[in-house]
Parts: structure tokens; C-alpha cells; sequence
């Protein structure tokens, strides 16, 4: 005769009834058939049925799961659907916002915008060539200032014992990462100011004033990626009598460089777009100067907001073609912060 604890555990099943993996997906389909009939009978809009169908998805989902599956899987199906209606209120404003700036920019962008500078220019022709080039040569210097010292200055916080004076560090670094942009534009521009007197304007200040705000973000980034690395390869290191610098830059770096080189793409999408700082430091000009030292430059924020003030049709459409541009300088350098962290990364397995 079976115990009472041994009858117990006999009326418990050990296996459930499971939906198939697709019956949530099934059940959106037909949550949007039928609130998306019922939108056309009644005359709803397009935003009224999307958040109709999401309210009966939830509903019908839970409760399909609950009755077949159980309580337990119910409520995992509950959250499994949150999650996912989450996403895509996520990815709502995202991709909202590359539409409008692909179906905007198209209408001007093309080789004659990407060559030409506003030189002269009418409503039928100019370019941001000259946008570009400032762009592309004030960010390069800013990061050429920025990535050394904030890699340096991680490196310092993680690896040694800097005591009260990393203490003082990171409290800096956590200030400098929450001041506005303007307040570095100022700085930058008042230094130069007692250097190279006044009404002086160069992409040198502009860079200056760019690494004042990007420096910081490399240095927090980068600072938590070394934190990642096990202190076994540390040790290890140490074991074989290889000195600390090179453990530092052979093991600690090169297992963090994925780390790092997304830290650095993040602080370079970070300044890439500012314009007020730019504003006051470079100033705007309508011709190409490759000069970084000498004489005013344009970048494409700058002439973006300059052109999308005129107001005007033409104006307006070149203002979108340069947001166009930039979203498509930043993904380029991702794509090659992405070919670079793949390359020098450790590759795992023996050769």
C-alpha cells in the first residue's frame, strides 16, 4: 500500500500539455484581424487598431496559456508578450526617425551634394563638401586627443593603485561627463582667447572642445570594460614573469578590445553631432577649408541648423540631406570599429 506522500506525488503529472512555439505569433495574427476589421467597421485610425491589437494580444495570449499550459507557463507567456511590445515601443521613435531622415535627405542627396560646397550656391545646386571635410578633420583630432588619454587614464583607475589621486580622477571624470556642451565650447574658446587673442576661430578649438566632452565618455567606458577581464589571465601573466606594461598591453587590452573599441564608437557618436560648442569655436563658412589651424570651418551640424533656419524649400532639403550624411558617416565608422574589434580580438582555439 502506497504511503499518503508516495499517492501525493502519483497525482501530480510529470509531463504538461505545451502549445506549439509559433501559437504566439498566432495569436498576433489573429489579434490583428480582428481588431484591424473592427477598426475599418468603426473608422479607427492606424494607431488606434496597432494599440488595440497589442491589448487583445496580451489577453489572448495569457489566456490561451493559462488554460492549456497552466498557470505557471501563463504567466511566462504574459511576460514573454510584455517583452516583446516593449521592443517594438522601443523601436517605434528608431525607425520612425531613419525614415523620415531617408525620405527627407533622398530628395537632395546625391554626388553633386556630396562634392560641391554652398559657395555661390542657388536652390537648385550646393553641397556639404565642405561640412564634411570639417566633420571628418575636427572629430579625427578630437579623438586623436581623447582615445590615448582616456585609454591612459582607464588603464591608470583599474590596474594601479592610484589611491586618494583616482579617487579625485573619477570624481572628475563622473563631473566632466554631465556638463552641457556649451560650457565646453567656452572653455575651449577662453583658453585659445588668452593664446591667440580674440575673434580667433579654428577646427583646433572646435577639437579641443569636442575631446573636453568626449574624454570622459572613453575613460567610464573603457574603465568598465578592463573591469571585465578576469584577474586569472592577469595572474597568469604575472606567473610567466612577463612585467606588468606588457600584461597590461598584451593580455588586458587585447581581451577588452571589443570593449574599448564600442566605448570609443560611443563617445565619438556622442560629439559627432554637437553644435553649439562648434558654433562658437569654429564658427560657419560657406567655402572648403582643409586647414584645421587657420580660419573659420564648417561642420555638418552647424550647417544643418544653419540651413534648416533659413526656412526655406531648399534649405529645408539640404538640412535633411546633411542629417542623412552624418547618419551615414556614424555607421561607416561603426562598421570599421566593428572590422577592427573582430580583427585584433583574441581568437579562441589553438592554431
Amino acid at each position: 500500500m502506497a504511503s499518503p506522500s508516495e499517492a501525493a506525488i502519483e497525482g501530480i503529472p510529470l509531463t504538461s500539455y505545451r502549445l506549439p512555439s509559433w501559437f504566439i505569433w498566432g495569436a498576433l495574427a489573429a489579434a490583428f484581424v480582428l481588431m484591424g476589421g473592427l477598426g475599418l467597421a468603426l473608422g479607427w485610425s492606424v494607431a488606434g487598431v496597432v494599440v488595440a491589437t497589442a491589448l487583445v494580444w496580451v489577453v489572448l495570449a495569457t489566456a490561451l496559456s493559462w488554460v492549456k499550459e497552466g498557470e505557471r507557463w501563463g504567466r511566462n507567456t504574459l511576460l514573454t508578450v510584455l517583452v516583446y511590445l516593449s521592443f517594438g515601443l522601443v523601436m517605434v521613435p528608431l525607425v520612425s526617425l531613419v525614415w523620415m531622415v531617408l525620405s527627407q535627405g533622398a530628395v537632395r542627396f546625391g554626388p553633386d551634394f556630396l562634392m560641391t560646397n554652398m559657395r555661390g550656391a542657388s536652390d537648385d545646386n550646393g553641397g556639404f563638401y565642405h561640412g564634411i571635410i570639417g566633420t571628418l578633420e575636427i572629430t579625427g583630432i578630437a579623438s586623436l586627443i581623447s582615445i590615448p588619454l582616456g585609454v591612459f587614464t582607464a588603464v591608470f583607475l583599474v590596474e594601479y593603485d592610484g589611491g586618494w589621486i583616482a579617487r579625485v580622477v573619477t570624481f572628475l571624470v563622473d563631473v566632466m561627463t554631465g556638463i552641457p556642451s556649451i560650457v565646453a565650447g567656452l572653455f575651449a574658446y577662453s583658453v585659445f582667447l588668452l593664446i591667440a587673442g580674440p575673434r580667433y576661430q579654428s577646427g583646433i578649438i572646435g577639437a579641443v572642445a569636442l575631446s573636453v566632452l568626449m574624454t570622459p565618455v572613453v575613460i567610464r567606458g573603457v574603465e568598465e570594460m578592463l573591469k571585465l577581464v578576469p584577474n586569472e589571465l592577469r595572474e597568469a601573466s604575472y606567473a610567466l614573469g612577463v612585467p606588468k606594461w606588457l600584461t597590461v598591453v598584451k593580455v588586458v587590452l587585447r581581451t577588452a578590445i571589443a570593449g574599448i573599441t564600442t566605448s570609443v564608437m560611443i563617445a565619438i557618436a556622442r560629439v559627432i553631432g554637437e553644435t553649439a560648442p562648434l558654433l562658437i569655436t569654429v564658427g560657419l563658412t560657406m567655402s572648403t577649408n582643409f586647414n584645421p589651424a587657420k580660419g573659420s570651418m564648417s561642420t555638418l551640424p552647424v550647417l544643418v541648423y544653419d540651413q534648416y533656419s533659413r526656412g526655406t524649400t531648399a534649405s529645408m532639403e539640404r538640412a535633411w540631406a546633411g542629417a542623412l550624411t552624418l547618419i551615414i558617416i556614424v555607421m561607416l565608422l561603426n562598421l570599421l570599429a566593428r572590422l577592427i574589434s573582430k580583427y585584433f580580438s583574441p581568437k579562441g582555439g589553438r592554431r
